[in-house]
């Protein structure tokens, strides 16, 4: 929808600081933003009509630069550390009348109005103002949209301002270098300059709902996929990247209600976002066919490149990054759930790519448990993934999405426990990873039984089955589990060596147990106990 100049209020600008007087592209169509991208010289189309744009200098999200400003509202409750980085609010305010004196000097600039959150009791409005239009784009396929209705009485609560172009001296604002992303929760802004790297628009919401949802309304914010079976079953994924959130949570039997991030409330879940911002590295049709088929007219393709003399893209190609990705609305894929909400989950999975071979490929979690794997959040990468990596290097991530969480991830664990203990709710730990001994030696679970795995928890097969404890990691492991050798479910008796396993088993428990004493001031007893026996 393109609406004239004075369709937008005047007065909604000038209390935001801006006077940009020749052209405000406001609430504008996808065709008609890929039209002004491709009008700037800043894009070029796919052979199947997605809109292909390089976003620069940063072709992922640079944590380092991000940064929330330390006052009277987040003293005390922010968990400073290196991923919640204070800056004074001076700074803020130099940065904030840079972006303004800069978006007010340019020709012309992109306005949308959109939203956080489907469950309408939560609902975010946000007002999003872009030096690019491909920015522009990016929010209205990752957020949602209102109709022209909602349009007509929306009125903004927090309000994200983009410049990728403008370089910031750091001596004067503050920052680390010539890029930042900075969040005012009492100005209820956030500034991105410096940087076109449009997951920094994404993730900075999704902060700011980390931070706003748990205190205020009693919601556990999560860094996760969910889906939902016929009969109204719903589950949630968690995992970090490798591990395979994405297409274990993409299941044709089941619909898909979102991939990323969620929030959970006393009566269910509900989806953030209004779209998918998807990996496209490796991407072949036959693995992701739905992610494959989304890649068309209104998605955004972003630092690919095309096979030489076409415009069809070479997905195995990382020669920029091996970050490359498409965004696109949720309603691109064909199996969703539509409003993008579902019940109280019944099960959860913690997905981990073990490297090491000594987790189980599937066990069950007490509560207690439960709070000490999700504050964990450990997975593993493996050598040949990036340079320099040469063995098995364990990560370590609190509750599968440091980088995003405002408060101490106790808070987010406790509410997990609490949720886990009134809905009855089951949660397994699952390793896709590596069986028979380590990377190297070993062979990676066979997605197939990884499936059956998961299925026959979501069937509830497993609910009364026998178990056996795992010595060290003190986990319920299935003896059986239908479709899946029983071999298998004991990591123990598939490696050959079994002295071998049982070094690699205290090697990873030490690991753990390391990681967590960054947090121990912050959880009970009984969570500290749950650490595994040395």
């Amino acid at each position: 929808m393109s609406v004239p100049i004075l369709s937008f209020p005047p007065g909604d600008l000038a209390r935001l600081g801006l006077f940009v007087s020749d052209n405000i592209h406001y609430q504008l169509s996808p065709d008609e933003l890929v039209q002004d991208t491709l009008r700037i010289g800043e894009g070029s189309l796919t052979d199947t009509g997605a809109l292909a744009i390089q976003t620069g200098e940063f072709t992922g999200r640079s944590p380092l630069d991000k940064f929330t400003v330390k006052d009277d509202i987040t003293e005390d409750s922010v968990h400073w550390n290196n991923f919640n980085i204070p800056m004074e609010e001076k700074y803020f305010r130099i940065v904030h009348q840079k972006m303004l004196a800069y978006l007010n000097g340019k020709s012309e600039i992109w306005i949308r109005d959109c939203y956080a959150c489907a469950d309408p009791r939560y609902r975010l409005n946000i007002r999003v103002v872009t030096e690019k239009p491909w920015t522009n784009l990016f929010a209205y396929n990752m957020f949602l949209r209102p109709t022209e209705d909602e349009l007509e009485e929306f009125i903004p609560q927090w309000h994200v301002l983009s410049a990728p172009d403008l370089k910031l001296d750091p001596e004067e604002c503050g920052t680390r270098q010539h890029n930042a992303t900075i969040v005012s929760f009492k100005h209820k802004t956030i500034l991105i300059a410096g940087t076109g790297y449009t997951g920094e628009t994404k993730k900075s919401i999704f902060s700011i709902l980390n931070y706003l949802l748990p205190q205020e309304k009693g919601v556990l914010s999560m860094h996760c996929s969910a889906n939902i079976g016929e009969d109204g079953d719903t589950a949630v994924f968690f995992g970090l990247s490798g591990t395979g959130k994405t297409t274990l949570s993409t299941d044709p039997a089941r619909k898909l209600i979102g991939d990323d991030e969620h929030g959970w409330t006393s009566d269910g879940i509900f989806n953030f976002e209004g779209g998918c911002y998807a990996k496209l590295i490796n991407l072949s049709a036959e693995q992701e066919p739905e992610i494959y088929g989304a890649i068309r007219a209104g998605a955004i393709v972003e630092n690919a490149q095309f096979f030489p003399g076409t415009n069809r893209i070479n997905f195995d190609d990382a020669s920029i990054t091996e970050n490359t990705r498409v965004s696109y609305p949720l309603p691109f894929i064909s199996n969703i759930q539509e409003p993008s909400i579902g019940g109280v989950p019944k099960h959860i999975f913690f997905l981990t790519c073990d490297a090491y071979g000594v987790l189980p490929p599937i066990s069950k979690l007490s509560k207690v448990q439960a709070m000490y794997q999700f504050i964990s959040g450990y997975t593993a990468k493996v050598a040949g993934t990036e340079a320099g990596i040469t063995e098995p290097r364990p990560t370590f991530s609190a509750c599968f999405g440091a980088p995003f969480l405002p408060l101490h991830p106790a808070k987010y664990a406790e509410m997990l426990g609490q949720k886990m203990e009134a809905h009855t709710v089951s949660v397994w730990l699952v390793n896709t990873g590596w069986t028979g001994g380590p990377y190297g030696k070993g062979h990676r679970m066979k997605l197939s039984y990884t499936r059956a795995m998961i299925s026959a928890a979501l069937a509830g097969e497993l609910d009364k089955a026998e178990t056996v404890c795992d010595p060290v990691f003190g986990l319920a492991i299935p003896v059986a589990v239908p479709g899946v050798p029983d071999y298998l479910l004991q990591p123990r008796n598939t490696w050959l060596d079994k002295t071998g396993y049982d070094e690699k088993a205290r090697y990873l428990a030490g690991l753990f147990v390391e990681n967590f004493r960054k947090f121990a001031d912050g959880v009970s007893s009984d969570v500290l106990a749950a650490a595994p026996k040395l």
